[in-house]
């Protein structure tokens, strides 16, 4: 997987990496969503250690802050995966940072 993310443009990385965290909150708000949100935790924070390096000082900073939040949902998981409320919020946070990193690969792109 590494190698053929690699192979894409840092525009269209980023834009993966949006859309990964766009399926992890379309996913953390159903309760059934559990295991695949899991594995789009971890595989989000692949994606930002594969891609960070290669953007501005700025936004490298806040993939690595990014990373390291999924590293404490990823971790928290497995209890908050039973309350609506902290799926609400990882799924609100979620949509925040695809957001931003959506944003991110417009401003790499020009």
């Amino acid at each position: 997987m590494r190698e053929r993310y690699l192979r894409d443009a840092l525009p269209l990385r980023l834009n993966g990496l949006a859309a990964d965290l766009g399926r992890i909150a379309s996913s953390a708000r159903r309760a059934t969503g559990a295991e695949a949100v899991a594995a789009l935790l971890e595989e989000s924070q692949h994606l930002i250690e594969w891609t960070a390096a290669e953007t501005p000082a700025e936004v490298a900073e806040e993939l690595v802050n990014m990373q390291v939040l999924l590293a404490l949902w990823r971790r928290a998981w497995p209890e908050a995966q039973s309350s609506p409320l902290q799926r609400s919020l990882l799924a609100v946070q979620a949509k925040q940072w695809a957001d931003q990193v959506m944003l991110h690969a417009e401003s790499v792109d020009r």
